[in-house]
């Protein structure tokens, strides 16, 4: 395991690089300038030149650059120049809502996949899996923000039984805080569910195809045993890729869910970041995407390797 997570620090370091640099490039490639959205509309020239200075835009970008990845290893993530905050402490006030969101969302990623996965892919008649197969072709084509609208009108409008918006920590209240959480959650993992459901559906159906299978029946083993023990264990492991690969659809999703949904997480600061081109907020929350994408990887490859034992960490990396 060491050995394994030593040899991945060359990779992660070069994702570190090159994500920084996708980081720092995209959000100043957007129109706009923040030193006049801070000054606004009726502010001189002067007046911005002076702003421009004073956040130090006006120094080569080169410089800037070398100043943000600097500060990045001293622990510095610098201040937001439209709030006159620091980074850290905005992304601080905010990450614990971004984190109930995300984590209930994968453990309904997790319940969704493996139940569609595992009745599409069992010994089940042809018409089910015709049903299946169609629910989850719509839970992936259908954009996120109709099943959140959808699901406010019936559960938070016309039914009153879960609040339509806002948010109350889980700290605070566990029950009403779940309350709250629930329907973003759900709007959020549907869709990487129905791609985690299929992906273990398709290889389950490849494993029953198996000799080993043919074998199981040939002895009277009864179905149900055959698709637990035998095809089911040797399929989780695309699940697992599935889940793995999904992790960045959750945060990604997160962004306009928590907008639907009027939750103050990452994906608020996100929005008002990019309404105020609030470049030193917008590089960090980039650079923190891409970090967490790279180690949800490594991450599914340690679990696929202790779940499947033809996995080799070594060779997978």
């Amino acid at each position: 395991m060491l050995r394994y997570l030593a040899g991945r620090l060359p990779s992660l370091l070069l994702v570190l690089i090159s994500g920084s640099a996708v980081a720092f490039a995209l959000p100043r490639m957007a129109p706009g300038d923040v030193a006049v959205s801070i000054a606004g509309t009726d502010a001189t020239q002067a007046q911005i030149d002076a702003i421009r200075q004073q956040l130090g835009l006006d120094r080569p970008l080169v410089l800037q650059y070398w100043d943000w990845m600097s500060g990045l290893f001293h622990g510095d993530l610098g201040t937001s120049q439209a709030l006159q905050r620091s980074v850290a402490s905005l992304i601080g006030d905010r990450l614990a809502s971004t984190l109930e969101l995300a984590l209930l969302s994968l453990l309904l990623v997790i319940l969704i996949g493996l139940t569609l996965g595992i009745i599409g892919g069992g010994p089940r008649r042809r018409w089910v899996r015709g049903v299946l197969d169609t629910t989850s072709s719509l839970l992936i084509a259908v954009p996120s923000f109709l099943f959140a609208l959808g699901l406010i009108l019936l559960f938070g409008v016309y039914n009153r039984w879960l609040p339509a918006s806002g948010e109350v920590s889980l700290l605070e209240d566990p029950w009403i805080g779940l309350q709250y959480l629930l329907m973003p959650a759900l709007v959020l993992a549907l869709a990487p569910g129905a791609v985690v459901g299929r992906m273990l559906q398709t290889e389950m159906a490849k494993v029953r195809g198996e000799d080993f299978v043919d074998l199981a029946k040939s002895k009277g083993v009864a179905p149900h045993r055959i698709t637990r023990r035998h095809v089911l264990r040797n399929s989780v492991g695309s699940a697992v890729v599935g889940i793995g690969l999904q992790a960045g659809n959750l945060i990604a999703g997160a962004v306009i869910i928590e907008a639907v949904f009027s939750r103050n997480g990452i994906g608020q600061l996100a929005v008002s970041s990019v309404e105020t081109r609030d470049f030193s907020v917008l590089q960090v929350l980039i650079l923190g995407v891409v970090l967490t994408a790279a180690l949800c990887q490594i991450l599914t490859e340690i679990i696929l390797a202790a779940i499947d034992p033809r996995v080799r960490l070594g060779e997978s990396a």
